[in-house]
């Protein structure tokens, strides 16, 4: 069987048979985004590489339960974000997630879209313009941020939303509202 072409969820039949490469090949396949929706949400790299090890770490512990009643990646999508808000409760009572500091946000990124034909000025723009989305996106409620960030990043329909934020469709809706809203209202302050 070539593990490569492989859909995630016959990857996931052979991890909870032991196999280590396929775990391997289908960690490889996921871990951008997982990594990507992680860092957006908590906003700390390092927090998002340890709790991206822990969906791993848990996809790994439940293969041989795992039954693919939906999509593979809303599955691992809905322990992602489970995830993310446990961490933040965990966390209310100590001082909330900092931003990372001016040099180390613009030394990371898990996924470049480096254009060479900006110009400088562009360039510093567009860093501005993100690094001001990103503290206006990590003001927002946590239930609000998760929708948004579902939707606008990872580009999810509606409906695989609800069943990530394990929520009704019109609640998916009113959440993007409000989160829209905020977002706008957060902007046009800074």
């Amino acid at each position: 069987m070539n593990r490569l072409a492989s859909s995630s969820e016959d990857l996931m039949a052979l991890i909870a048979e032991g196999d280590g490469y396929a775990f391997e090949v289908l960690v490889g396949r996921h871990q951008t985004s997982i990594l990507n929706l992680i860092y957006r949400y908590v906003g700390d790299r390092t927090k998002a590489r340890d709790l991206a090890q822990e969906v791993f770490i848990r996809v790994w512990r439940a293969a041989n339960r795992y039954e693919p009643k939906a999509k593979f990646t809303t599955w691992i999508y809905s322990i992602t974000a489970n995830l993310c808000l446990n961490e933040l409760k965990s966390i209310k009572g100590r001082k909330m997630i900092q931003l990372q500091a001016e040099e180390d946000r613009q030394s990371f990124h898990y996924e470049t879209h480096s254009d060479v034909s900006q110009s400088p000025e562009d360039l510093l723009l567009a860093e501005e313009r993100s690094r001001r989305i990103s503290e206006a996106l990590q003001g927002l409620p946590e239930n609000q941020r998760m929708a948004l960030i579902l939707k606008r990043y990872d580009n999810l329909p509606y409906d695989e939303i609800a069943r990530v934020m394990r929520c009704s469709v019109s609640a998916v809706e009113s959440l993007l509202v409000r989160a829209k809203r905020n977002l706008q209202e957060k902007l046009m302050i800074s």
